[in-house]
């Protein structure tokens, strides 16, 4: 068996360079940027005001000052700016070069066209031209574009990005137990949920997902799913993948030409996780039990989809102090479901008494998964610990 360190850093090593396509802005949001994209205006085109009120040159105040005009959003006034006057002026309408501040209309007595400031305002009350980005600026953020970043390059005149097209994950459930949710279970059957929750971890992470039949417990079977599979990025399969006279992901895999990586880690859940190559596709088996599929979807094939994209792979941990003692840890690495609570200067993090790998509803009560490095020695309540947030 190997570490998590070291199998993430084979799984990271099975994603193939991100492919680029371009696509409007208005269906960019929460795709990756392959290229930088380039500001093709400045914005503030102009000085602009940043209030309502009223433009006027520092160097005549207080007054009195002759209004001898307005400026519109929209509407630019395009006299000149003369001694002694000022302009009635809104919130994002042009400042014409001369005037150098723009008071607050509270701030100032206004008597027929004439005004008098009473009060100044301590700043000048102009967005000055470019001052958000200017003509050539470039743009890409190392993240999935966010609500922000569309209205940015909007702002910027940007119609079309390149972004990297999101991996196709082909995922595959297996066993002979397992029917599809709204079916009626016989004896001895279950409902099969791993694969969907896979599905929605992979579309969280930015993939496009094919939903495979479930296989059945023959190796012609899983030939049949292997194939449905052609094309796909990531295969991903659920159970099967362990030693068992049923467990057939890794014969039949081996069969069709798999490359392996690795088979089984030093982790808790999930020692039996499985990655390679299949022809042009990366392939991880995941453990079938549901918490230990959903941990490893989390650690591994989560980065693994980011990385395909060009994003950086590892999600930062967060930090956090323990609510209570924790006995030493065995020699895997543990990914404890947690609750997070409000403390003094960091989240407290308690892990669950209960952390049985086949309980999913614990896993959605969880806040978070608390990790634990192989050996940890023993922890006291108020230690500093590592864990991944479950809801962004």
């Amino acid at each position: 068996m190997i570490t998590v360190a070291e199998a993430l850093s084979r799984v990271l090593a099975l994603a193939p360079p991100p492919q680029p396509e371009a696509v409007r802005l208005s269906d960019a949001q929460g795709r990756a940027l392959l290229e930088p994209a380039v500001a093709r205006l400045t914005q503030p085109p102009f000085d602009a005001s940043a209030m309502d009120g009223y433009a006027l040159r520092l160097q005549d105040l207080p007054g009195p000052l002759r209004v001898i005009g307005t400026s519109a959003a929209g509407h630019p006034w395009t006299g000149e700016a003369r001694p002694a006057t000022a302009l009635r002026i809104f919130t994002g309408a042009p400042v014409p070069a001369g005037y150098d501040h723009v008071e607050l209309q509270e701030n100032v007595l206004r008597e027929g066209d004439d005004i008098t400031v009473m009060t100044r305002s301590a700043g000048r009350n102009i967005r000055q031209r470019g001052n958000d980005f200017s003509l050539g600026d470039q743009v890409r953020p190392k993240r999935p574009l966010s609500a922000a970043d569309i209205g940015l390059l909007a702002a910027m005149n940007v119609p079309t990005v390149t972004v990297a097209r999101r991996p196709v994950v082909a995922i595959l459930p297996g066993g002979d137990e397992l029917v599809p949710p709204g079916a009626e279970p016989r004896p001895g059957q279950i409902v099969s949920s791993n694969d969907l929750a896979i599905a929605a971890l992979a579309r969280e992470a930015g993939a496009e997902v094919r939903l495979l039949p479930i296989a059945r417990d023959t190796e012609e079977s899983l030939v049949a799913g292997f194939q449905a599979a052609q094309g796909a990025d990531l295969l991903v399969t659920i159970g099967g993948a362990s030693v068992g006279d049923h467990d057939l992901i890794g014969k039949v895999a081996q069969e069709q030409g798999l490359d392996r990586a690795f088979y089984k880690i030093l982790m808790r859940p999930g020692k039996p996780l499985m990655a390679g190559r299949l022809s042009n596709s990366a392939l991880l088996g995941l453990p079938g039990n549901p918490v230990s599929a959903m941990v490893c979807g989390i650690a591994f094939m989560q980065p693994l989809i980011r990385a395909m994209q060009g994003l950086p792979p590892h999600l930062p941990l967060r930090r956090a102090r323990l609510a209570r003692d924790l006995p030493p840890e065995g020699p895997r690495q543990h990914y404890l479901r947690a609750s997070l609570a409000e403390g003094a200067d960091l989240p407290l993090i308690d892990p669950f008494a209960d952390q049985d790998s086949a309980r999913l509803s614990l896993m959605t009560q969880a806040d978070a998964l608390l990790v634990r490095p192989a050996n940890d020695p023993a922890k006291s309540a108020g230690d500093l610990v590592d864990y991944i947030p479950l809801h962004l």
